[in-house]
């Protein structure tokens, strides 16, 4: 396995259990982490996102950008590298165009 998806993998499972066990607010309800992109020398990392209800879009992106310093610090903590890149996190709409083809798919053999 390529060295850059080993990093982004290790720093989307810890992620995870930063944000659901650590991370104490209650405007991110259910989250996942569909990816994580790593930049070529480690210092950044795109962290895509999606919340199970819609509605906890916004509230829930605002709580991860006003977590990140936290989240960032706990994820130093738990990574056995030299650099913890930078974290910023990307609304993933993949799901929902997924879900409108699928529909469409479907209506359309009717």
């Amino acid at each position: 396995m390529e060295k850059s998806l080993r990093v982004a993998s290790i720093i989307k499972k810890n992620l995870l259990e930063i944000i659901q066990f650590e991370v104490n607010d209650p405007r991110l309800g259910f989250i996942s982490i569909p990816d994580v992109k790593v930049s070529k020398d480690y210092s950044y990392a795109k962290v895509y996102v999606s919340f199970l209800n819609e509605k906890d879009e916004r509230e829930g992106m605002k709580a991860l950008n006003h977590s990140k310093g936290y989240i960032r610090s706990e994820l130093a903590k738990r990574m056995d590298t030299k650099r913890v890149p930078e974290l910023t996190f990307v609304l993933d709409k993949g799901y929902k165009n997924e879900a409108r083809i699928r529909e469409l798919l479907e209506n359309d053999e009717k």
